[in-house]
């Protein structure tokens, strides 16, 4: 602590040192300037002991001044220069404050705690997506050991089926979540060049319903499909991710026997789907966090997806410079609208 106020003192001193050389510098030969000028102009002469005062004195009050002033801005850039220097060492929680009234300073901090804020929570998203992929990626690991293991020493022609469903089911489950973590890793990086081309949406929102068969069929869920025939230019296989996982979730989250009602409009110049289920709804502090990597609002479904759909839809939407909205519907089901 000692030596950080020794330090101080020496800067201050230097400072101050370097005022008065840079005055001195300046004024003296401002002074014999304006004497030359004055003898010139005015035929009078100033005595060498009044032209030295005058200059003692610009001198000391020219020190003074740029002392003043460069520690007004001086230091509070060393203070920046500082914080700088721990954010390069890895410390996201830095926020400084100052108490100089230049706005140009203020300013500077301002962005300063932006950005630092910025890489915060950059950082921390970046952590939790590794550990949420480490967590997922062994979740389905571990699964296909044990199956595998039980399979060796199994004799049961009905236990060799269910074991072996078991693995395929994981296995699948794993490839999901891989492909989902690239391409959603492709897309926050903007890797990816959109393709565009000219289709039919409502075919292709056909298409996606046609191939989820399998998992409506199970729950014995009904579809009430409103399309108009809509051409779309945009990125074909991209979008299509879109519809896949919207009516996959809506098939996740309807009851048995439930309804999902689909919609696809022209309005006011824009292209808007709509997707209804038949759920429970979304509270209020779900909706913000239902975007979010890895995020699931119910934990019953957790072994049907992995929690990244919707994030990659909303990720994908952007890219294509699309939006998405969720609300509850009036019967109470969730409720997104996708606009193109």
């Amino acid at each position: 602590m000692k030596k950080s106020k020794n330090k101080n003192k020496r800067k201050l001193w230097t400072y101050f040192l370097s005022c008065v050389f840079v005055g001195f510098g300046i004024t003296v030969p401002l002074e014999l300037i304006l004497a030359a000028l004055v003898k010139y102009f005015f035929n009078v002469q100033i005595s060498m002991p009044n032209l030295l005062w005058i200059t003692f004195v610009s001198i000391v009050a020219g020190a003074v001044v740029m002392s003043f002033a460069s520690k007004i801005v001086i230091t509070p850039l060393t203070k920046l220069s500082s914080a700088m220097k721990n954010v390069a060492e890895g410390d996201f929680e830095t926020q400084i404050e100052t108490e100089s009234r230049l706005e140009g300073i203020q300013d500077i901090y301002t962005n300063f705690n932006l950005m630092v804020g910025e890489l915060n929570a950059t950082e921390t998203l970046q952590t939790d997506f590794v550990s949420n992929v480490s967590h997922e990626i062994k979740t389905p690991i571990t699964a296909i050991e044990g199956y595998a293991t039980l399979l060796q020493d199994c004799d049961d022609p009905e236990s060799e089926a269910e074991y072996i469903e078991k693995i395929l089911s994981n296995t699948k489950r794993l490839s999901e979540l891989v492909g989902n973590v690239l391409l959603l890793s492709k897309v926050d990086n903007k890797a990816i060049q959109a393709k565009k081309t000219t289709y039919r949406l409502d075919e292709q929102i056909r298409q996606a319903i046609l191939m989820l068969e399998p998992r409506w069929s199970a729950k014995n869920i009904e579809f009430d499909v409103d399309m108009d025939d809509i051409e779309y230019t945009g990125d074909k296989g991209l979008i299509f991710h879109v519809w896949n996982n919207l009516i996959d979730n809506a098939v996740k989250f309807s009851p048995d026997g439930g309804l999902v009602k689909i919609s696809l409009k022209k309005i006011r110049g824009k292209t808007v789907f709509t997707i209804e289920d038949d759920g429970q709804g979304i509270n209020d502090e779900e909706k913000t966090r239902i975007f979010n990597k890895f995020y699931q609002s119910d934990s019953s479904h957790k072994a049907e997806g992995n929690g990244l759909g919707l994030s990659l839809t909303k990720n994908i939407l952007a890219l294509c410079g699309g939006e998405i909205t969720v609300e509850n519907a009036s019967d109470g089901g969730a409720l997104f609208t996708v606009v193109l």
